[in-house]
């Protein structure tokens, strides 16, 4: 599957799948992640949404301040990564239930 799969990775993504609202989900990453991490993870997503959009480099640039490297290796992801950024996508949107 991927490089990351071991005992202590399955561990932390059966934690954050026991995480019952946002408020949960706040508490446990604000302990384990620096807020520039946080930050960065949640940029990341809102570019992939902006690109399954269909915005341009240059309106995800200026709407969330994601450098162009940032955008082209969200897009890289998206077209042809493992399918995260997908499945959560479709998740969001209704189309993965």
């Amino acid at each position: 599957m991927t490089k990351l799969k071991n005992p202590a990775t399955d561990k932390f993504f059966e934690a954050i799948l026991s995480l019952k609202n946002i408020d949960e989900c706040y508490s446990f990453f604000e302990d384990v992640c620096t807020i520039k991490e946080l930050m960065d993870v949640s940029q990341r997503l809102e570019v992939a949404i902006m690109l399954n959009d269909g915005k341009s480099y240059q309106e995800i640039s200026k709407t969330t301040g994601a450098s162009t490297a940032t955008i082209s290796r969200v897009n890289k992801c998206l077209n042809y990564g493992p399918g995260g950024y997908k499945t959560v996508l479709d998740n969001l949107t209704g189309e993965g239930k």
